[in-house]
């Protein structure tokens, strides 16, 4: 594949072992503001090395049911998705969010492409079995579930791949997926041939021991420290299960793991960006 004399190359060599991959995952209060998205694809665009990013859907699919007279279900903070609000989801996530920002990075020589877990097959989800509650159309993942070659080879293509909350489960029936478990999921499977960072970014400079002061940052967390912290209730509501998902994934061969503020995200380069959890 010829790649643009002005496009932003995203492979340092073409060989991918060992080399430094960042999975960035951003959510609504990025999406949501098309100031913090312009700054946000201008930090991403201009770090080096092969990357990936993953977005949520923020306030647009919650807007859009409302306007097409479904109304939204939610439970402990998770979307119920049943087939009318697939509909909604699939359209602003992988339709105009997904391709929204692909733009914007092309605008700034990023030979992005917009991806689903349906196309190529790169992410194959199992529906969430009903239990107590009945979550809809709702994929999980597991560790076979990314087409770990396929992304490889958009990666050594000089792709920067942009993945929405969609996924699929192999026989027509596309899902909605928690986009922070997608980004975990594709640095776990991406590990054993690159050096694989993974980088939350949400509305907080990092993890805070005082979610009331902003500038209470604890700015490393190894493992032994996080079950000290837990222990103290330092951690708890829900951050308590990002990090417990994070250091899963530092278990099961990612680098180390990034927690901070989107308008932050320069400061990746030189490791002073919001929280780093490692081993």
């Amino acid at each position: 594949m010829d790649t643009p004399k002005n496009i932003k190359k995203n492979n340092p060599t073409s060989d991918g072992r060992n080399k430094k991959l960042y999975i960035i995952k951003i959510g609504g209060h990025v999406i949501d503001n098309s100031e913090n998205l312009h700054y946000f694809l201008e930090d991403f665009s201009d770090l080096q090395g092969y990357k990936i990013l993953v977005h949520g859907g923020g306030k647009m699919a919650t807007e859009l049911s409302h306007t097409l007279g479904i109304e939204p279900k939610m439970i402990d903070g998770r979307r119920i998705t049943d087939i009318e609000t697939l509909r909604v989801v699939t359209m602003v996530y992988a339709g105009l969010i997904n391709k929204n920002i692909v733009a914007q990075l092309q605008a700034k020589k990023c030979n992005a492409i917009g991806l689903t877990g349906a196309d190529a097959n790169l992410i194959r989800a199992n529906k969430r079995p009903v239990n107590e509650i009945d979550y809809g159309f709702v994929g999980d993942l597991d560790q076979t579930s990314v087409a770990t070659h396929k992304l490889s080879a958009l990666l050594e293509e000089g792709l920067i791949p942009v993945f929405s909350a969609i996924t699929h489960d192999g026989k027509g029936q596309l899902l909605n997926t928690n986009a922070d478990t997608i980004a975990s999921t594709i640095a776990t499977a991406l590990a054993a041939n690159y050096e694989t960072h993974l980088v939350y970014c949400f509305e907080k400079k990092g993890v805070l021991r005082d979610v009331n002061n902003e500038e209470s940052i604890i700015t490393r967390i190894a493992s032994s420290y996080f079950e000290t912290l837990k222990s103290e209730g330092v951690i708890a509501g829900g951050m308590l299960p990002k990090l417990e998902n994070a250091f899963k994934a530092i278990k099961n061969g990612v680098k180390e793991v990034y927690i901070g503020k989107s308008d932050e995200l320069k400061q990746l380069k030189a490791q002073t960006f919001g929280t780093k959890l490692f081993e």
